[in-house]
């Protein structure tokens, strides 16, 4: 018999999972998977530790399982998967823990109210998270839940770093820099001293780009600023974000193009970044292939973009010892990590080309005084480890 611990994502038609074998030490992967088109064509699909499919369903477009239906279909295929299964905790990625929470917390109704509280910080994130939460606590009241956030491991950066040059009454209203993909950054933090021991200790920037991108400064594994702030759509060029913005040009779009809140959110969250700039996609591979100029200009503003990043955070660290390149693009992408170094190459950075190409995970000339590198990302492990550690101490 296998005690899982179940790691849940949910989006707004999806939920992605990863089960981890909660006594092995290192919380070995069982299996993962998705559903998606919940609400609309739902598909399910489940792959062993190695990638191989081991199951994979379709339903017709009138048997919409919605949230409730797919935790329902997830739960009675680990329990049933290679037999004796017993889930003994869920953890849950939630994006946005505001001022409350700066750690992983056991579910409670408290929580969840609390959490409700916070939908006006990430209305597009939140509501999303919490459904499975919510569903699970009425359905099985006795298993426990872990939440764990994507703010929190930005929590501890300075007051100056986490403020904007806004009345105090608006402050404190909870108007400030949050920063996410705390998760990720975090185990990034956990791996670096195994890896690369003097990044661990030193001044690393990290460097998330995926169809969501963000980088953060750590000073000795912790988090001393970070690109993201009040939203999500904040920092660095996305895959369809728009990232920074100067304030004005929202008065511009309402003013003089009579676009209203949604439609601006929509412009900023959905149809912008590498997708609007380009026109063509918001899929980097594709955008690279491509021999369009509009193409190859979303491209270069991306690099661009990024590479002023560096430099702000570099400002915020006083200087920089190590370039961590993680997530999607920064993991999978030589060519946009060779063009990236090679715009930070005044910061005495470069690359050995042939490590580059073959992924890392050291991919710094070795002369160089600042070293550059290819972590892999792991922020299901991440939420794993939080699971377990609360669910041990509530415990004892």
């Amino acid at each position: 018999m296998a005690n899982l611990i179940l790691v849940l994502n949910a989006g707004s038609s999806s939920i992605k999972f990863r089960a981890f074998d909660a006594d092995s030490k290192e919380l070995d992967l069982v299996l993962y998977g998705q559903a998606e088109g919940i609400y609309t064509m739902p598909r399910f699909t489940a792959c062993d530790r190695h990638g191989e499919t081991i199951h994979e369903k379709s339903w017709e477009k009138s048997a919409g399982l919605g949230h409730q239906g797919a935790l329902e279909f997830i739960a009675e295929f680990l329990m049933s998967h290679r037999g004796d299964n017993r889930l003994v905790a869920v953890g849950h990625r939630v994006v946005h823990g505001g001022m409350d929470f700066d750690g992983p917390v056991l579910v409670s109704p408290g929580v969840i109210a609390r959490l409700a509280k916070l939908t006006p910080l990430a209305p597009l994130h939140q509501p999303h998270n919490l459904g499975p939460i919510r569903i699970l606590a009425e359905t099985r009241p006795q298993l426990p839940q872990v939440a764990c956030f994507d703010t929190a491991f930005h929590r501890g950066q300075p007051e100056l770093a986490q403020a904007y040059a806004l009345p105090a009454s608006i402050t404190e209203q909870g108007v400030r820099r949050y920063g996410f993909h705390g998760l990720s950054y975090e185990y990034i933090a956990s791996v670096l001293p195994q890896i690369a021991p003097h990044a661990a200790t030193g001044r690393t920037v990290v460097a998330h780009l995926g169809n969501g991108c963000s980088m953060c400064a750590l000073d000795g594994g912790k988090s001393v600023a970070s690109t993201m702030g009040f939203t999500a759509v904040d920092g660095l060029m996305m895959g369809t974000r728009s990232g920074n913005l100067d304030p004005g040009v929202i008065l511009y779009l309402m003013d003089e193009m009579k676009m209203d809140a949604r439609r601006i959110e929509d412009l900023l969250y959905r149809q912008s970044g590498l997708l609007g700039v380009s026109g063509i996609s918001s899929d980097m591979r594709q955008l690279l292939a491509s021999e369009e100029p509009r193409a190859q200009f979303a491209v270069d503003l991306f690099v661009y973009r990024i590479a002023r990043e560096i430099g702000s955070l570099c400002a915020a660290l006083r200087g920089i010892d190590a370039l961590v390149f993680t997530a999607g693009i920064g993991e999978r992408s030589a060519e946009i990590r060779s063009r990236v170094c090679e715009a930070a190459s005044w910061l005495g950075l470069a690359l050995d080309q042939d490590a580059n190409e073959r992924g890392g995970p050291c991919i710094g000339a070795s002369n160089q005084t600042v070293s550059a590198w290819v972590i892999p990302t792991n922020e299901e492990l991440m939420i794993a480890r939080h699971t377990r550690n609360v669910i041990r101490m509530v415990r004892t």
